[in-house]
């Protein structure tokens, strides 16, 4: 007989060792696939180097798939610190570069660029939140599976936007063939020395973001409900009310993710433009243990092995589903590393008492955070 117990603490150091070793293994893994596959094993991975950090333009392209992924991953981190699983990312994404989309053919062409692109952000923070505010509504309300919904969503979302490519705003200039015009180029985000001036966003998010989960009544309130609801209620939290803004907020984080896509590398509006950006983040979000510092660094990371994987496909002529297993595996055997990380496996009758040992009880969950509410005058 063996259980599954959930470790009590580990160290910074066992932290650091588990999640080199589950890279280090991802890349024996793909080593091997690259290699029964027939590729040279050594240049692929220093292809994939090259690829992502070996030259100025790497490096641009590194960054412009970090933009995306660090703005969702950022807003979904919110959600993710209530125990609210926002799967819906992808969709809230189409859904706020739509709105920002809308937002561009509505105003008028003499509209100066700065207020348009100040326009088609609120936007964009709209539509992503308002999206994720339907899901939302019927887990605060009626306490329905947020993971189902905000996931099925996501496919709602693409079916729109490709209602909108196909039929109803197609553009008639493309003579019959679908597509939706582009914004106008003053609603551009500008590039300097070939990197978009888009990285700004995430630098002022991943600020804003740690300064209201850490330094504000809101982000407060927000971890106890992520720790205990039972004893957010016994604070005296209104704990509707803040899913509520806590949901609003996610959303329209990642809403404005895709208003920034849609203002920068994209132009126009397709049901492609998230790119799984929104599906990649909640795997960023974990891996960086929900801290908006360090989601910035697993982001570089993540994006680095999106761009490395797409240069071998160019410089080796590996096949685009080969590189996506390199990515797979690499990020699988990272994900791994986590559990074993954070779990213990018990043999014998030693360890856990039954198989549920690794469940808190709610009484448990009150005493974890009772010395959160105890400070509670402090944290104010």
């Amino acid at each position: 007989m063996f259980r599954i117990s959930k470790k009590e603490s580990f160290s910074k150091k066992e932290a650091i060792s588990y999640r080199l070793i589950g890279f280090l293994i991802g890349i024996v893994l793909s080593g091997i696939i690259i290699a029964a596959l027939g590729y040279p094993v050594i240049k692929t991975f220093i292809s994939l180097a090259e690829g992502s950090f070996g030259s100025a333009i790497a490096i641009r392209n590194t960054i412009s798939f970090l933009i995306p992924l660090s703005v969702t991953a950022l807003g979904l981190s919110i959600a993710f610190k209530m125990r609210y699983w926002n799967i819906g990312g992808e969709g809230q994404i189409l859904m706020g570069a739509t709105a920002a989309m809308g937002v561009s053919m509505i105003m008028p062409a003499s509209t100066p660029g700065p207020l348009m692109m100040i326009a088609m952000l609120l936007a964009g923070f709209v539509g992503g939140s308002v999206w994720a505010l339907i899901p939302g509504f019927f887990r605060i309300h009626m306490k329905t599976n947020e993971t189902l919904f905000t996931l099925m969503m996501n496919y709602l979302a693409i079916c729109f936007v490709q209602y909108l490519y196909f039929e109803l705003w197609k553009d008639p200039a493309k003579m019959g063939f679908p597509g939706i015009q582009d914004i106008p180029f003053k609603a551009r985000i500008p590039y300097v020395s070939g990197v978009s001036l888009a990285i700004v966003a995430p630098l002022i998010i991943v600020i804003l973001v740690f300064f209201l989960i850490k330094k504000t009544k809101l982000g407060y309130e927000i971890r106890v409900v992520g720790e205990s609801e039972p004893t957010a209620h016994y604070a005296g939290m209104n704990v509707k009310k803040i899913m509520f803004v806590g949901v609003l907020l996610s959303g329209g984080i990642v809403g404005i993710a895709g208003a920034v896509k849609l203002m920068g590398s994209t132009g126009t509006l397709s049901s492609s433009l998230g790119g799984g950006a929104g599906f990649t983040a909640i795997v960023i979000a974990w891996l960086a243990n929900l801290s908006a510092p360090m989601i910035i660094v697993v982001s570089f990371l993540i994006a680095a092995l999106e761009q490395g994987a797409q240069f071998i496909q160019v410089r080796m002529g590996v096949p685009a589903a080969v590189a996506d297993i390199v990515k797979g595996l690499i990020l699988m055997s990272v994900l791994g590393s986590e559990f074993m990380l954070r779990y213990k496996v018990v043999v014998g009758a030693h360890g856990a008492k039954n198989k549920l040992d690794a469940i808190p009880s709610d009484k448990e969950e009150v005493h974890h955070v009772e010395p959160i509410v105890e400070t509670k005058e402090n944290a104010l």
